[in-house]
C-alpha cells in the first residue's frame, strides 16, 4: 500500500510511505531536513509500523506541538489503519460471495 501524508505544523511538507502488511517497504519525506530526509529513508525500510509508531508518536520539535518524527507516526497510523480495513474489507467481501 502507497500512502502520501501532508504533514502539519513541520518543515516537512509530504511523506510518501510504502507498505506491505506491518512492513514499511519505503519512506520518502519532501521538504525539511536534509538529514532527516535521508536518515528515515534508510533506517525504517524493513521495520514494522507498530514498532516505529511506538517509538516516534509524540516527540515535540522545540516549541512546536508535533515534529517529524511525530507526523510520520501519525503517517504511518493512517496506514496502519487503511491497511486493516482494506483486509476487513477483503474478508467481509469474501465471506459474502455466491457459491456456485
Amino acid at each position: 500500500m502507497k500512502i502520501s501524508y501532508q504533514a502539519q505544523g513541520i518543515c516537512a511538507q509530504v511523506m510518501n510511505i510504502e507498505t506491505e502488511g506491518n512492513i514499511i517497504k519505503s519512506v520518502e519525506i519532501i521538504g525539511g531536513c536534509p538529514g532527516n530526509r535521508e536518515g528515515y529513508s534508510r533506517l525504517l525500510p524493513g521495520m514494522d509500523i507498530e514498532h516505529v509508531i511506538q517509538r516516534l508518536e509524540g516527540i515535540p520539535c522545540k516549541t512546536k506541538p508535533s515534529s517529524c518524527p511525530d507526523q510520520l507516526a501519525q503517517a504511518l497510523k493512517l496506514c496502519l489503519a487503511e491497511s486493516q480495513g482494506a483486509e476487513s474489507a477483503a474478508t467481509e467481501q469474501a465471506a459474502f460471495e455466491p457459491a456456485e
